[in-house]
């Protein structure tokens, strides 16, 4: 597939200059900071030494001190408290760190985690009758609850009181909690606005932890389960959430919970954990309970208290991810021979449904199927007799917004720009399909649809050395707006030596245009280029530098995103 490269805007030519001499990098390296607003010693000092000294005061939060107060009232009177979160990743992790934190302090606590395929998505009635039967008089609600006007009603009525840890976009009436943590109410001035529904989470112990003059020690032996959850839920890697990512990171390499450990036993994983790995490793594991069963088997991984434990556990999790790795294939497999059937391939949405695809992987597949078709996509199956489905869109489109211009046809939806799910009657599904193929034909341009690759620095080969990647690796964790600086070099040609691995990935030497320096350099996927780069053609290539590790032999090398020939 065609991809567009766009090269990000450089800042003043003095000012880089400037700045790669107070720091003491070359000019590359000191343009790629300044895009990500680094622009002195100081900042650049935060930079590249996060502490965890610079998280913010949590009270700064709208409603922490009152929900601080009634946390700590209930573990004084002994009251039950109930840990509820949501099934996928972040919800699951901010559940097994506050559970397991106050578990520390408190004895009478469970946890809650709705059924995906019964409950559905958030609070749920059943939750909270099932929070009142037991009695409960305290839930602690985690990456859910901003939108639950009528669930917090008849908590209300219920009698019991919940703290809201969300960070989601509110509406425009606030619940009826007891106390709401999210960053991103309007009447809230805490900085960071970014957290995701663990950090939220985090953000509450910590105020607790300062109220009761306990350790902060105690509470950081959870930050992996927070990286975990700020990798798997693709928030920005700024501010709070780069400190916590770094430190968490760390912890998830050095000294991971028993469970976190198992699953990267499991994952196959030998060298450093990093963002990536988790995205691509660890988190579609912890997800994959929540979606082919239920997430209860999740947090018992995370919570499981010695690697016995954890390994018995961290098997049953293993097997319900290669149940979903089944249904993922075979669901795309079908998804992709219904758009060539249909020979629709040239409209600009894709609405698929059959009744008989798995609920728990359809957001998956449709991220595959605009992989193949650039395309904003939903994907539908049958469940409770409607048809439900989870939406995913192309970089600069906002699907939310094309949906709400369907909701006539709709029960209900939610969600953000670039992911949404809905659920509709069966016979709209027709109508629905016409009507979102016309808001979004109305609404896309040309650009949007092609996928791009953005480019942040145009680099010689022989400005990549050793010293050179030190710094770029220091810039890590990488992720949403820090995302692992691209280069691209033209005028290139590759050696004679190039080879096809696998039949479908590229191995090869690459030489620029005016310079002797070889660079080593491998294309995943991009084996359809081999006999046009074999015969000597010249090309530009786009890429990030890594370190390649094979037969104890260390060296730099170019992991190739995207080639385009001269």
């Amino acid at each position: 597939m065609e991809k567009r490269w766009v090269y990000v805007e450089q800042s003043d030519h003095d000012h880089i200059t400037l700045l790669s001499q107070e720091l003491n990098i070359s000019q590359p390296l000191a343009s790629i900071l300044a895009q990500r607003n680094v622009n002195s010693f100081d900042q650049a000092k935060h930079f590249f030494r996060p502490s965890l000294d610079d998280l913010h005061d949590p009270f700064l939060m709208m409603d922490m001190g009152r929900a601080v107060d009634r946390l700590t009232e209930a573990i004084a009177k002994n009251e039950k408290i109930l840990i509820y979160g949501d099934y996928d990743v972040d919800g699951t992790t901010a559940v097994s760190l506050v559970y397991g934190f106050l578990s520390q302090f408190h004895g009478q606590l469970d946890f809650y985690i709705p059924d995906r395929y019964k409950e559905g998505y958030g609070i749920s009635e059943a939750g909270i009758r099932w929070a009142h039967d037991h009695d409960f008089s305290l839930m602690i609600a985690l990456d859910c609850g901003i939108k639950a006007i009528s669930k917090m009603e008849l908590a209300g009525e219920l009698g019991l009181d919940v703290i809201i840890c969300d960070h989601h976009l509110p509406g425009n009436e606030l619940p009826a909690a007891y106390a709401i943590l999210d960053p991103k109410r309007s009447d809230c001035k805490y900085p960071f606005k970014e957290l995701c529904g663990c950090g939220v989470g985090f953000k509450l112990l910590q105020g607790f932890c300062q109220q009761q003059t306990i350790d902060y020690i105690q509470l950081f032996a959870y930050l992996d389960l927070v990286a975990v959850s700020i990798a798997s839920d693709i928030v920005p890697i700024v501010g709070e959430n780069r400190i916590l990512a770094h430190f968490g990171l760390k912890k998830l390499n050095d000294q991971p919970v028993p469970g976190l450990k198992a699953i990267i036993d499991n994952s196959g994983y030998r060298g450093a954990i990093d963002i990536s790995s988790v995205v691509f490793g660890i988190g579609p594991r912890i997800n994959a309970m929540g979606r082919i069963s239920h997430a209860h088997g999740s947090i018992e991984l995370l919570l499981s208290k010695t690697p016995e434990e954890a390994r018995d556990l961290a098997s049953k999790v293993e097997g319900k991810n290669s149940e979903r790795k089944s249904y993922d294939s075979s669901i795309t497999k079908e998804a992709l021979e219904m758009i060539r059937e249909r020979d629709d391939e040239t409209r600009k949405s894709t609405v698929l449904f059959r009744k008989d695809w798995h609920k728990g992987v359809i957001g998956i597949v449709a991220s595959r199927c605009i992989e193949k078709y650039y395309r904003p996509t939903i994907i539908l199956t049958e469940s409770n007799g409607k048809a439900t489905g989870s939406a995913r869109s192309v970089d600069g489109f906002n699907v939310y917004k094309a949906i709400a211009e369907c909701s006539d046809l709709l029960d209900q939806f939610g969600g953000h720009a670039y992911a949404a799910g809905l659920t509709m009657s069966i016979h709209n599904i027709e109508e629905f399909q016409d009507r979102f193929e016309q808001v979004v034909s109305e609404r896309i341009t040309e650009d949007q649809l092609v996928p791009r690759i953005d480019i942040d620095q145009p680099l010689e080969f022989e400005k990549i050395n050793q010293r050179f990647f030190n710094v770029l690796k220091q810039m890590a964790p990488f992720g949403p707006h820090n995302m692992q600086p691209v280069f691209a070099t033209h005028q290139v040609t590759a050696t004679a030596n190039t080879r096809l691995l696998k039949g479908e990935h590229l191995k090869l030497n690459l030489k620029e245009q005016g310079s002797s320096k070889v660079m080593e350099a491998i294309g995943f996927g991009l084996g359809a280029y081999h006999d046009m780069i074999a015969s000597g053609m010249t090309f530009s290539v786009a890429y990030t530098i890594e370190e390649n590790n094979y037969m104890d032999r260390v060296s730099l090398q170019l992991n190739i995103k995207d080639i385009k020939f001269d």
